[in-house]
């Protein structure tokens, strides 16, 4: 059985819980839906998870087997035997979604999070929305993880901000002209220009560094 699944049933039985009631605190219609998620027959996605290990009073890195007690850490395994290595996780804030198309209301809630690599440099993240991304293997549903800084290098992938809605572009700014580009990755979509006043209403939220994508 699957660590993720085991876990999620001891986890349930060591607090006492029954199937329907776990079942009802993640918002699942009946108990047997867990009976098949305890039994490895479904996958969970990375929200799913956070909502059982809210729901089970843990973490989600425990409900993965990648955090244990002391004397079974993977750290110390690793100290022991050469060829072990740790791989350690972080949970990113999962601010809303960006378009990848026309822009939309940025929504910054802050409820969810989505786990990454640790090593990974990044202050949020962003689910896409649309298609004028997919040139550059951004799809539909993915999720994009952004670096906060207020600029970026000409053709480098952003999250920008035009008043309050948000999207994800290639930027090109030309200082002498005043002028910038916002440039989809698909010949679909006619480049988003602004220039002199109009760029006080702009701002680069950061630089999209990494995405997660759903589709194989």
């Amino acid at each position: 059985m699957d660590i993720l699944f085991k876990n999620i049933r001891d986890r349930r039985l060591q607090l006492g819980m029954s199937q329907a009631e776990l079942a009802k605190k993640v918002g699942y219609s009946d108990r047997s839906a867990i009976a098949h998620i305890e039994a490895g027959k479904k996958n969970l996605t990375h929200s799913r998870i956070i909502s059982f290990a809210e729901a089970l009073d843990t973490t989600p890195e425990q409900l993965m087997g990648w955090i244990d007690e002391p004397e079974n850490s993977i750290d110390l395994l690793a100290g022991k035997y050469k060829n072990i290595h740790p791989i350690k996780i972080k949970k990113v804030p999962l601010l809303g979604e960006i378009a990848c198309g026309q822009p939309i209301y940025a929504n910054e809630s802050r409820d969810a999070f989505v786990l990454s690599d640790e090593s990974l440099d990044v202050d949020f993240c962003l689910t896409c929305k649309g298609d004028s991304m997919i040139n550059a293997r951004i799809f539909d549903g993915d999720i994009v993880f952004i670096k906060k800084q207020p600029a970026v290098d000409n053709g480098e992938i952003a999250a920008v901000v035009i008043d309050d809605e948000a999207t994800l572009k290639r930027v090109y700014y030309y200082k002498k002209e005043n002028k910038l580009i916002l440039q989809a990755e698909n010949p679909a979509y006619a480049p988003l220009v602004y220039i002199g006043e109009e760029l006080n209403h702009i701002n680069i939220l950061g630089k999209a560094v990494a995405f997660q994508s759903l589709v194989k």
